[in-house]
């Protein structure tokens, strides 16, 4: 790089960290949050532990320790100065709020929240922790924006473990998968910095029925993927109503046999007609594009016709690889936009992909409650610091490496 580019990320990054430090409080705290961000973007050959990490800054591996863990800075209010830096780079009237979650493979029994469960990222029942993420996107571009860390019931029943961790008091009651999804959703919507009106996510969050009920009680409109296996029925159902016998309480109308059907069923039995080909988003290897299918129907609640929704059908060009959506939006709301609004989970993946490999997301050695938010949350910060850098360079002169763009040294 030349003097005059690393010039530029140079005060690039001055100009990032002084807009962040004030949310870590004390003085010591915001020059080991530059140190610890620095190190994040600088080393990208070797396992972001503390001792790699430390000796890329020119800093003690203990101090880079205890600011994880010792140091009594608030994430969430570094995450809040997050979401107000965001607001500026990606701030759109077509923004979607993505829920994801993230697994992170963790040996042992006393890091926080680790226990035998299902671990998405090696696809089977493992020993690991499970990070609930909140993020952003928008035609500007898209950045995780918000963490937290799933406690399983083995956790929460048992006081004593979650003290030797360091959970704190308030986090110590169980909360479901999509219960801290939605924490972290309304939090954001609290702050206000960032402002969408549409929610996406897999369908871990999709087959939650009392999660869809929570966001449209929120005001949002979702378009969440949901397994083959979900049902609907006609946004008309037929019933039978018995004939009156003259005598006795007259018999209720029942659904007619027959009616219910599931994702998968419905789809096979579209015409060919019903399907369109739309662009959701233009991938490293070209536009990515797949064929879509909508319909209004009724949502299932307790096996009877519930809500008015969209059912929603995806698939491949080569009709592979189906996806499932239902929806809340408004009755007029065209198929491009339920296409773009389900797409944006894609983006998402991306960007875990990214973090984990660029930025050492799923890179650390503390156990304890604190300091795995507290990575986490630095993870996150060095992620929109790139975001910024890309935008203000422009896609075509940026870095073809910018984490090695970053100044270390103490």
């Amino acid at each position: 790089m030349e003097a005059l580019e690393f010039q530029r990320v140079y005060e690039s990054f001055g100009e990032f960290h002084s807009f962040c430090a004030p949310a870590f409080g004390r003085k010591q705290w915001r020059e080991h949050s530059r140190n610890y961000l620095q190190a994040l973007l600088v080393q990208g050959e070797e396992r972001r532990n503390a001792e790699n990490l430390s000796e890329s800054v020119g800093i003690s591996a203990r101090a880079m320790q205890r600011f994880l863990t010792e140091a009594r800075w608030d994430d969430d209010a570094v995450v809040g100065r997050l979401q107000e830096y965001l607001a500026l780079r990606l701030g759109h009237p077509e923004g979607v709020w993505v829920l994801d979650g993230s697994d992170f493979p963790k040996q042992g029994r006393k890091s926080a929240g680790v226990a035998r469960q299902y671990c998405g990222r090696l696809g089977k029942v493992a020993n690991c922790q499970a990070g609930m993420f909140l993020a952003y996107v928008s035609p500007l571009g898209r950045a995780l924006v918000d963490k937290g860390l799933y406690l399983p019931e083995s956790w929460t029943s048992d006081e004593a473990r979650c003290a030797a961790a360091g959970v704190p008091t308030e986090r110590r009651g169980y909360r479901s998968k999509t219960e801290l999804a939605l924490e972290l959703l309304t939090r954001a919507v609290g702050l206000g910095h960032l402002r969408a009106q549409w929610v996406a996510g897999d369908d871990a969050f999709g087959m939650s029925p009392s999660l869809r009920d929570d966001l449209a009680a929120l005001g949002m409109r979702y378009v969440l993927d949901v397994p083959g296996n979900t049902t609907y029925w006609p946004l008309e159902p037929a019933w039978t109503r018995p004939e009156y016998s003259g005598t006795g309480r007259p018999r209720k109308p029942k659904l007619q046999e027959g009616q219910r059907r599931t994702m998968e069923q419905g789809r096979d039995e579209l015409p060919q007609e019903a399907w369109r080909e739309i662009t959701v988003a233009q991938g490293s290897q070209g536009p990515r594009v797949y064929q879509f299918s909508a319909q209004r129907v009724r949502a299932t609640r307790k096996h009877k016709p519930g809500e008015e929704v969209w059912a929603v059908w995806r698939r491949n060009l080569d009709d592979s690889e189906p996806r499932y959506y239902l929806s809340n939006a408004p009755e007029d709301t065209t198929l491009e936009t339920l296409a773009y609004v389900g797409g944006s989970r894609w983006h998402i993946e991306t960007e875990f992909q990214t973090d984990k490999g660029d930025l050492g997301l799923d890179e650390y050695e503390t156990r304890s409650w604190a300091g795995w938010h507290h990575h986490i949350a630095m993870c996150l910060l060095a992620g929109a610091f790139l975001l910024g850098l890309q935008q203000d360079w422009g896609k075509k002169d940026a870095p073809h490496h910018p984490t090695a763009s970053v100044p270390g040294g103490a």
